[in-house]
């Protein structure tokens, strides 16, 4: 068995953070698929910038766009939505016999729309019905508008991926968006045992912000007993209504930034039941080298919550970090989603 494969008998999925034309044309992501167990895909603006950069299949595309009374973004979604489709294709089957909780393929509403509930709901909506597949999720940052048209997509029957997440209150108030739109459909009569979400929680970026601040004994481990911790917290959330499904927590940023530091940490540290990882080609390809598979994700409890207590010590405010974290977050998509509307225009 594939040591990628070793982690699905855990009861955690893991999803590629990766999408081209190049992966699907090829045969890669169907390989994935079958040997490793790769159960979705998530991409986002940095993912397709990078890709319509140095993917030739897409080079040849974006002539005749060129000459396209579309605007840029709609030149963007004309490119790459038939590949969301198609990814989306390719791992129906498993979102069938899994009855619809595996599968998934994720594409985000335009980071501009980050402050604008109304507008990221709009954009939501569209994209749903023009992607036009049950096993599509939309994704929409963790902000103040977002979790406003988090709860309105959800009772609306929308998958959401809930994205750029970097504190303990950002999660509950994730949390508490998905439930408030489980309730509401629920209330409406419509059915709510089809509605997918994921909480999707960045890892390595906090532990990059945070290490140059902390002794050498502290530094490495804070995002892991982050993890840990909400993980723990997950596991006493109250049922939800009728056969509504819980929002998995989702762990993202999972490659490693510190050369010092195992390359597949984020992988191994955090394998649970009940929760996906979504994680870069490289990385994948590391675990699938001398990855160990082992339920590590709800152990040593006690440990993270020394860490944490360690860092909060030092007066270091962890919702505040997040904070920060989010706002650099929403600049770098942002910013890469200008550089790939400007590859279009």
């Amino acid at each position: 068995m594939s040591r990628i494969a070793a982690i699905a008998p855990l009861g955690q999925q893991i999803w590629l953070d990766n999408l081209t034309r190049q992966l699907l044309e090829s045969g890669e992501l169907a390989h994935w698929i079958a040997v490793d167990r790769i159960t979705g895909v998530t991409s986002n603006p940095a993912i397709f910038y990078n890709a319509i950069r140095t993917d030739s299949a897409y080079q040849a595309a974006i002539g005749p766009l060129k000459d396209s009374a579309l605007d840029a973004e709609q030149r963007f979604e004309h490119l790459v939505l038939p590949d969301i489709q198609r990814a989306c294709d390719l791992f129906r089957p498993l979102y069938d016999s899994t009855q619809g909780d595996a599968g998934f393929v994720s594409f985000e509403v335009s980071p501009t729309l980050a402050n604008d509930a109304a507008s990221t709901l709009a954009a939501a909506r569209r994209l749903w019905a023009e992607i036009g597949r049950p096993n599509a999720m939309i994704k929409i940052p963790a902000t103040a508008a977002g979790m406003t048209a988090i709860a309105d997509a959800i009772a609306d029957g929308i998958n959401v991926n809930v994205t750029l997440i970097f504190s303990g209150d950002q999660l509950a108030e994730v949390q508490a968006a998905y439930r408030a739109g489980i309730e509401r459909r629920f209330a409406a009569g419509l059915p709510v045992d089809r509605i997918a979400s994921v909480a999707s929680v960045f890892i390595s970026r906090l532990d990059s912000l945070l290490d140059p601040k902390l002794p050498t004994e502290l530094q490495g481990k804070t995002a892991i007993a982050f993890a840990r911790k909400e993980y723990a917290l997950a596991q006493q959330s109250p049922q939800l209504p009728g056969s509504a499904r819980p929002q998995k927590l989702l762990w993202a940023s999972t490659s490693t930034k510190n050369p010092a530091y195992r390359d597949v940490i984020y992988v191994e540290q955090l394998i649970g039941a009940g929760t996906v990882n979504t994680v870069p080609d490289p990385t994948l390809v590391a675990f699938r080298d001398h990855g160990e598979a082992a339920a590590t994700l709800g152990t040593e409890l006690s440990a993270a919550e020394a860490q944490l207590a360690a860092v909060a010590a030092l007066g270091i405010d962890l919702q505040a970090v997040g904070k920060e974290l989010l706002q650099a977050g929403l600049k770098q998509f942002e910013e890469a989603f200008e550089k790939l509307l400007d590859l279009v225009r």
